[in-house]
């Protein structure tokens, strides 16, 4: 497909998988902050080069990033309120006692909400002509999304979920409907538009502080969307959606390591035939608009453009379903014909056909090894680090493992044995750190570790167990677990592993 991979993705590169909300600060979870900017000059102290982060859109169903309302919208609630408060928009207010270790989401979410709609009547107050014009012109350049999210946003505060639900007019996105309400509730529309463009002005300047450091962002790109979110209702013709406007078929993953009867996601699926007839415009204005924030996409479950899974939306789990054919190469050929060399890691683990990998190499994006799979069998386990190329993206576990601590806390004779024979002296005394420098030796280009695994810790501190609907997404860490000795150690290994030499300064 192109010439050559992306150059962040074809040199020795490293760094760290930690979500924004996961950081330390006073207002109850992790933001855009000045935490954020301290982890960057931590990041920087370290040796590392990438920050990989998980979905910047807002979270749904269960706090998940990956169940957003819009596939364009930053998540309010990684606005940083100090900044509102230094514009004077936000009068300080009294901070709740938060749990400095734990998102507790049902607290902190309507806290953090009141504090943004304060924020706006302030900027309708006393913002000055600079600041409303520089709203208005956000407003102007994000129309093709923010509009449809904005209103969304609304009739979602007004009448619930699922946006089948509302009123006809609404449900089925009547434009003379939709004109008089943009018209009457202007200045609860402008709320939703207002917040964007203070999470914009500030990822902004967070992109440019690492940037500035030699730090690299990685973001990630759901593969679907959920159901209830601004995407589908605005572009319902191109999901395989009944009658009613509800999915007739839905997302998910058979059986596998994860699970025992699959993952049923439950988001609808795309109706890939309407999306080629217009060449995949909406696919085309969503990675755009990502590639303008990040430096780097890892693209979430890969292999379903090869082939999904699609299973009938009665069946309560993802057991029963078949395999449909995704649009392929076609699909990366469109996308690099209209935004260039695609900065893509694909997700690619799972069940992975023969077929499946060899579209990610006609694309020529790196996929991904998990240390943790490796020591099930033999030698010729992929996932061992001898066996990758290049062109890998190696993980010690992704946001969906256990801890590596954790694992090795679990594993079963057989795997620690394994385990021992490979990674060698380190295991027993520090197993988290036997696993990074197993694959800060490798071959792989890029290593991405997760913070709770740089930190050392157990399983109660994992990020997410798939298939759990409830408890997921809510670590968070404190600056006195990190120190000195613990960035110098990454530096000394990302040095000694020919992974510090690619520190461009951008600009």
């Amino acid at each position: 497909m192109k010439d050559h991979p992306h150059p962040l993705l074809a040199c020795r590169t490293s760094g760290v998988l930690l979500h924004l909300t996961s950081l330390p600060g006073p207002h109850g979870s992790g933001d855009l902050g000045a935490a954020a900017r301290h982890f960057v000059d931590w990041l920087e102290s370290a040796g590392q080069t990438l920050w990989q982060v998980l979905p910047l859109t807002p979270p749904g169903a269960g706090h998940s990033p990956y169940q957003s309302p819009s596939a364009f919208a930053g998540s309010p609630w990684l606005v940083d309120l100090e900044d509102l408060v230094r514009q004077g928009w936000l009068a300080a207010r009294p901070v709740p006692d938060f749990d400095p270790r734990h998102c507790d989401f049902e607290r902190v979410l309507p806290y953090r909400m009141a504090a943004l709609r304060q924020a706006w009547q302030g900027f309708c107050e006393n913002a000055n002509q600079t600041a409303r014009d520089q709203l208005a012109h956000f407003t102007a350049q994000n129309k093709d999304w923010l509009d449809d999210y904005a209103l969304f946003m609304l009739l979602h505060e007004r009448h619930g979920e699922p946006w089948t639900r509302w009123p006809a007019p609404y449900a089925g996105h009547d434009a003379a409907a939709l004109l008089a309400l943009r018209q009457q509730a202007a200045t609860e529309i402008g709320f939703w538009s207002f917040v964007q463009w203070r999470f914009q002005v500030q990822w902004e300047e967070l992109r440019a502080h690492a940037h500035a450091r030699g730090i690299h962002i990685a973001g990630d790109v759901p593969i679907f969307v959920a159901h209830h979110s601004a995407d589908v209702w605005a572009n319902a013709s191109q999901y395989l959606l009944d009658d009613q406007g509800e999915p007739s078929v839905v997302a998910g993953v058979p059986p596998d390591y994860f699970s025992a009867t699959g993952q049923r996601w439950g988001n609808p699926l795309y109706r890939w035939s309407a999306m080629a007839q217009d060449g995949y415009r909406w696919w085309k204005q969503r990675m755009k608009h990502l590639m303008s924030q990040v430096d780097l996409v890892r693209l979430d479950h890969f292999r379903g453009f090869e082939s999904y899974w699609e299973i009938p939306a009665t069946s309560p789990t993802a057991a029963e379903g078949v395999w449909k054919t995704g649009p392929g190469l076609a699909f990366f050929q469109s996308l690099e014909e209209s935004l260039g060399v695609l900065p893509i890691i694909a997700e690619d683990l799972g069940i992975i056909t023969e077929a499946v990998t060899a579209l990610r190499r006609e694309c020529e994006f790196p996929g991904m090894r998990v240390l943790q799979f490796a020591f099930g069998d033999s030698a010729r386990n992929p996932y061992l680090p001898h066996n990758y190329q290049p062109q890998t993206v190696a993980y010690t576990g992704t946001h969906d493992n256990d801890t590596s601590v954790g694992w090795w806390q679990k594993a079963s004779a057989a795997e620690r044995d394994a385990a021992r024979n490979y990674l060698g002296a380190l295991v027993d005394s520090e197993f988290h750190w036997a696993m990074i420098a197993a694959l800060s030796q490798s071959v792989a280009n890029t290593l991405l570790i997760p913070m709770q695994d740089v930190l050392g810790l157990d399983s109660t501190q994992r990020m997410n167990t798939p298939g759990q609907a409830r408890g997921c997404w809510r670590w968070r860490f404190e600056w006195s677990q990190t120190d000195a000795a613990l960035a110098h150690r990454l530096k000394i290994m990302a040095h000694a592993h020919g992974r510090s030499t690619f520190r461009q300064t951008l600009t």
